[in-house]
């Protein structure tokens, strides 16, 4: 590395340069299709904009409104956070364990059953349909026909339709579907660690699999560990049921920060005030990530 510092201390660009070349594609596609979209909606966030007019300024008027004067986005952001305080943590472990025990079995085995648990968020649309039929609200939707066929039930329930059940609905649903792209990484970061640490450790006085899960494997699974929060903070806050409860679900017991975004972005066209939604939305996965970031730091001590 010395030989990329000039004599004064400063960074040498020049000797830098195939670096830069190597990294330019991606950094291009990069800021045209993440940056630049951000840096667009947050000027729109603070217009009135319906995609046919010009925008118009109107400074913090779509946040005034969103935080003061929509009580249907509080009651989004209630809905969102109930739902993502459940299917976060409990999805973010349950694909850890599953990829924890599979990494105990046979290679051939172990390809297997990654991809029968990774299988269903490969077609969310596939098992969204799958769980229509499933979880129908007539007497031969398939749940409902078991529970009357042996006697539980005297009546259907409306599965998607009656609010007390709406939101389990959603929950179980989502852990079903939770073994995602953060399994996948958690799969491959167990593949990665030393074994031959593990034989250390235990001539330095580990004693169980729980302290060499906690004081060896996670350390040094932390850059999965940081990849998987982030796919799965993104995931859980961006949840849209509509594919399975309708849009607007009934009595907005599922109406998500997403499902908001959507009405007032392709419905409604209120570009401006949509884009607001999106900023806020951005600023809260923002947060909770650093919040689980500052939790992962402490893995290991």
């Amino acid at each position: 590395m010395e030989d990329r510092i000039r004599s004064n201390g400063k960074y040498n660009f020049r000797k830098n340069m195939p670096l830069y070349l190597m990294v330019l594609p991606f950094m291009v596609v990069f800021f045209a299709f993440t940056v630049l979209p951000v840096l667009m909606a947050t000027f729109v966030s603070f217009t009135h904009y319906d995609v046919i007019q010009s925008p118009q300024f109107v400074g913090l008027e779509n946040f005034r409104r969103l935080l003061l004067e929509d009580n249907l986005f509080t009651l989004s952001i209630q809905n969102t956070f109930i739902m993502a305080i459940i299917i976060g943590p409990v999805g973010y472990l349950l694909a850890f364990f599953m990829a924890w025990l599979i990494n105990e079995l046979p290679r051939k085995l172990r390809a297997v059953l990654t991809i029968i648990f990774y299988a269903p968020s490969m077609s969310v649309a596939s098992f969204t349909t799958f769980f229509l039929f499933f979880f129908s609200n007539d007497p031969f939707g398939w749940l409902n026909s078991i529970l009357l066929t042996r006697g539980f039930i005297e009546e259907p329930i409306l599965w998607l339709m009656d609010p007390d059940y709406m939101i389990p609905v959603v929950v179980g649903t989502q852990l079903l579907m939770a073994l995602g792209i953060g399994f996948l990484s958690f799969v491959a970061g167990l593949q990665t660690v030393d074994r031959t640490q593990y034989e250390a450790a235990y001539v330095d006085g580990i004693k169980n699999r729980w302290q060499e899960l906690w004081f060896i494997t996670l350390p040094n699974m932390t850059p999965q560990l940081r990849f998987g929060a982030v796919m799965t903070i993104t995931g859980v806050l961006a949840l849209d049921p509509s594919g399975l409860m309708g849009f607007p679900s009934a009595q907005y017991r599922t109406h998500t920060i997403v499902n908001h975004l959507t009405d007032y972005g392709s419905v409604r066209m209120e570009m401006g005030y949509a884009s607001a939604i999106a900023l806020i939305l951005l600023l809260i996965m923002l947060g909770c990530n650093k919040l689980f970031q500052m939790f992962l730091r402490r893995v290991g001590t």
